[in-house]
C-alpha cells in the first residue's frame, strides 16, 4: 500500500478527522468552565482526563454516523495514529506542572502540546488543514505563554472555539471528499 492510499483510508474511515476537534471543543469548553467557575486543579483534571476520552467519544460519534470506526488490522497508519495519541497525555503532565506553579499558564501550554500533536495529522490524513489547525493552536499558546499573559485566562475558551471552527471546516472537507 502506498502513502496516498493509506492517507485516503484514514480520511475515509475517520471522515477527514472532524469528530476529534468536535469532541475536543466540548472537552476544552467543559474544562475551561470548571477552571473558571470551579477550581484550577479541577479544570486541569478535566482537560487531562477529558482529553483521554476524546478518541473513544469520537469513535462513538463515528459509530452513530454508520460505517467503519477504525483502520483495519495491520494498516500502516495505525501505529502512527496510536503513537501520536500518546504524546498528548504525556505532554499535558508538563502543562499540569506548569499550571500548578502559575495557573494562567496551564491552557497556553496545553494549546502548544495539543497543537504539536496535530502536526502528525498532516501526514496521517494527507491534509494541510491540520497544519493550519496546529499552527493556530501553537500560536495561541505561544502568545498566551510568552507575550500576553492576560490571554492565558481565556485561552482554554479560545482553544474550544478553534476546535469548533475546525470541526466545521473538516466536516465540510469530509463532505467534499465523498
Amino acid at each position: 500500500m502506498d502513502v496516498s492510499q493509506a492517507q485516503a483510508d484514514v480520511r475515509r474511515i475517520y471522515r477527514s478527522g472532524f469528530t476529534g476537534p468536535l469532541v475536543s471543543a466540548v472537552v476544552w469548553a467543559a474544562a475551561s468552565a470548571v477552571f473558571t467557575w470551579g477550581s484550577v486543579a479541577a479544570g486541569m483534571f478535566a482537560l487531562f482526563f477529558g482529553g483521554m476520552l476524546i478518541f473513544p467519544v469520537s469513535t462513538l460519534v463515528l459509530t452513530l454516523l454508520g460505517g467503519p470506526t477504525s483502520l483495519p488490522k495491520g494498516h500502516p497508519s495505525a501505529a502512527l495514529a496510536m503513537q501520536s495519541a500518546f504524546t498528548v497525555p504525556l505532554g499535558l503532565l508538563v502543562a499540569v506542572a506548569l499550571g500548578s506553579y502559575e495557573p494562567v499558564l496551564f491552557f497556553p501550554a496545553a494549546l502548544i502540546i495539543v497543537g504539536a500533536h496535530y502536526l502528525v495529522f498532516i501526514s496521517l490524513y494527507g491534509m494541510r488543514m491540520f497544519a493550519v489547525l496546529a499552527g493556530v493552536l501553537i500560536a495561541l499558546g505561544v502568545v498566551g505563554l510568552f507575550f500576553v499573559p492576560e490571554l492565558g485566562a481565556v485561552s482554554g475558551w479560545l482553544g474550544a472555539a478553534v476546535f469548533l471552527v475546525f470541526a466545521g471546516l473538516l466536516f465540510r472537507a469530509e463532505g467534499a471528499d465523498r
